[in-house]
């Protein structure tokens, strides 16, 4: 069943075109990576989906909604690379919070659980300045998951984290992804990262639209779409396997331009 349906979209900026004519359709609890460079739309994509850019052309539905009224009806759950938490709240109070805002019933043994499942329990009274930045992380995804959301959308939610702290939370999104099973969509610069975290990797790409312009002046486009044919569940120990450093190589392949 499709979940989020993205037609035609393309969104400017005056004379910037962001996006120009993407169309995807993304599965009920399917886990899709956005790999590509800075400036070349996957924020913008994942921004669209959420409802917090608007289409200049063409139309973005979430089960059938806009995603204004997914999003109003807290469908959508974000998780950024500022993990935005409320430095005067404990973590409990922050994972239950957007669920209170949101006037859902309160379900604060719901998050106790939450901050258990994520190697967090005893950090219940602990504020963000008590707590590392995987932890924060941590405590930014269990209240997206304690949200009740149907999709989870991160943009970049590993980015300030060192290589061993995000392979490690990678392993953690992944279990907490498998049982709850929600639609998620996750936009990274990290080719390895989004393969090990995909059942499908879109890779975006900027195209030069005019002589001498950077990628970051670029048309934002998806140029490669892979299925990850890596079994699951997956730890650390695929990184090493001849299987892993195929399909890296393959987006990295479709990244630079190279098929």
């Amino acid at each position: 069943m499709t979940m989020i349906s993205v037609e035609n979209l393309s969104v400017t900026y005056g004379d910037l075109v962001a996006l120009d004519d993407v169309s995807l359709d993304i599965d009920d609890g399917e886990f899709v990576t956005v790999v590509g460079p800075s400036g070349c739309g996957k924020t913008t994509l994942l921004r669209a989906i959420g409802g917090l850019e608007s289409p200049t052309t063409g139309r973005v539905s979430v089960d059938g909604d806009t995603p204004e009224a997914a999003q109003s009806a807290a469908r959508l759950g974000f998780v950024f690379q500022d993990h935005t938490l409320l430095p005067w709240k404990t973590a409990l109070e922050n994972i239950t919070f957007l669920r209170k805002m949101a006037g859902k019933d309160p379900d604060p043994e719901g998050a106790r659980d939450l901050l258990a499942t994520t190697g967090l329990d005893g950090f219940e009274d602990a504020r963000p300045s008590e707590l590392s930045g995987g932890m924060k992380q941590r405590v930014a995804i269990a209240r997206a998951i304690h949200l009740g959301a149907d999709v989870l959308l991160m943009d970049e939610p590993f980015g300030e984290l060192d290589e061993i702290t995000r392979d490690e939370m990678g392993v953690e999104i992944l279990r907490l992804w498998r049982e709850n099973r929600k639609t998620v969509v996750f936009v990274t610069h990290s080719v390895p990262e989004a393969v090990f975290l995909a059942d499908r990797c879109l890779v975006v790409s900027g195209t030069t639209p005019t002589a001498g312009a950077t990628t970051d002046d670029g048309v934002g486009r998806i140029v490669g779409e892979f299925d990850i044919d890596l079994p699951r569940p997956r730890d650390e120990s695929v990184f090493g396997s001849e299987a892993f450093g195929t399909q890296v190589a393959r987006v990295r392949q479709a990244l630079h331009g190279d098929e």
